[in-house]
């Protein structure tokens, strides 16, 4: 999730603190009003009453939403609300964050930690679907516009209509609706390929079928994330890992493995790619081979690229190769004094290790294979130390430090009877972890 973290950008929705809001009943006497024009022979004819109507519709979507605006903080707008005050105020948590809710008659305000408004929810719309209809209404006009007098406008108005499903695509995610968010993304896409000068907005593309995917709504998510291919879009690989993943779960084995090796090919580290490839070849039984060699490529086409070792070791790690995933960890760093991940790899190898005796051990009622296995555990542990304390030396990322030292203290302490230096071991990494660097 880190896109995701994923993955879904937090858009502001910026309006002018001082514009006048119409209430909820006068806009939509406003919109009877322009409907009745486009009902007109005469009027019907000329775009600039498609634009009144259009405008008049995202009149009426915005009247329920207050003087409020995304950004806000609560001293603009206590000033601008002036006698409105919220029936309840509560504490909510949406998407892991805190929020301060205030509930008013018609929409809900949304205050994140630095009391600043961060969503705002509709709850009494005048129309429940204000900008569909907004949106035919300036396609209307477009229609009519013969001459293209109003391009300009329409153009405009149709591109704040895909921001504005935009924004309902992500209110919808953080309220937890993700169908309902996969649906107004792509409604934003809709809207802004219609516009006068389409354009097509990746991002909107992306998270309609990340939301998709996220729902197990393969069918759905699957032609957002090929077109995402398409344009280019593909968030440093994890677009090719999504869509091996929606192949493999409709049972298109060899078109997810196609895609995975089209996706290790241009983003051979990528991680999800790196699993999904591994996967692959223990559920089909088939000999990794084919992945070592699209390795091999990429190493030759940078042989001073540390970090794709860091990756051949990781993949023989997770495939059980253990000297053969220490070797490429140790080759990282040869070539790189300086990148510590490799060593970090093997810390980490030996430490997963020491855990799996330490479990093998605490289902062995046979002292003497018991006290073997503790040996085992004691050794892998003592392993670790060593590749972990020269990558703590080398990195320069203090949050790097502060999590080998979380290792580091769970083995030192393990062994703080064993000696003065364990001990001492023991104290120091503690303190980094308690009080950071």
């Amino acid at each position: 999730m880190k896109r995701i973290l994923i993955a879904l950008a937090v858009l502001l929705t910026v309006q002018i603190a001082d514009a006048q809001v119409k209430s909820p009943a006068d806009a939509k006497k406003a919109v009877e009003t322009a409907v009745a024009a486009t009902e007109n022979p005469k009027k019907a004819v000329k775009p600039a009453t498609w634009i009144k109507l259009a405008n008049a519709y995202m009149d009426a979507y915005n009247a329920p939403m207050g003087n409020g605006w995304v950004g806000a903080n609560k001293q603009e707008l206590t000033f601008l609300m002036g006698n409105e005050k919220p029936t309840s105020t509560q504490s909510v948590t949406l998407a892991g964050e805190s929020y301060t809710k205030e509930t008013y008659s018609t929409m809900n305000y949304y205050f994140n930690a630095n009391q600043q408004l961060a969503i705002i929810e509709v709850t009494a719309p005048v129309y429940d679907d204000a900008l569909d209809r907004a949106l035919s209404a300036y396609l209307e006009a477009e229609k009519v516009d013969a001459k293209g007098s109003k391009t300009k406008d329409i153009d405009a108005g149709i591109k704040n209509i895909s921001a504005k499903y935009v924004e309902q695509g992500m209110n919808s995610y953080m309220f937890g609706d993700l169908a309902k968010a996969s649906q107004c993304f792509e409604k934003a896409v809709t809207a802004s390929e219609s516009a006068p000068t389409p354009s097509v907005d990746t991002m909107a593309v992306y998270n309609a079928g990340f939301t998709a995917w996220m729902t197990k709504d393969y069918n759905r998510a699957e032609p957002f994330f090929k077109k995402c291919l398409d344009l280019g879009y593909v968030e440093d690989g994890e677009v090719y890992a999504k869509l091996a993943d929606i192949y493999s779960n409709l049972d298109r084995k060899s078109e997810a493995k196609t895609i995975l090796e089209d996706g290790f090919k241009a983003f051979p580290q990528n991680q999800s790619i790196i699993i999904g490839l591994i996967n692959y070849y223990i559920e089909s039984g088939d000999q990794p081979d084919e992945l070592f060699a699209l390795l091999d490529v990429a190493k030759k086409n940078e042989p001073n690229n540390a970090s794709l070792y860091y990756v051949e070791g990781d993949i023989h790690n997770k495939l059980g190769h253990k000297e053969e995933a220490i070797a490429a960890y140790l080759k990282s760093n040869e070539i790189n004094p300086d990148y510590e991940f490799g060593l970090i790899g093997i810390g980490i190898l030996y430490y997963n290790e020491a855990l799996e005796l330490q479990e093998k051990a605490s289902t062995e009622f046979d002292q003497a294979k018991y006290d073997a296995i503790m040996v085992e555990f004691e050794a892998a542990l003592k392993n670790a130390i060593e590749p972990f304390e020269k990558a703590f030396n080398i990195t320069k990322d203090n949050d790097i430090k502060v999590s080998i030292a979380e290792y580091l203290k769970n083995i030192y302490y393990r062994f703080r009877d064993n000696g003065p230096e364990y001990q001492e071991g023991y104290q120091k990494y503690s303190s980094i972890v308690e009080n950071g660097l």
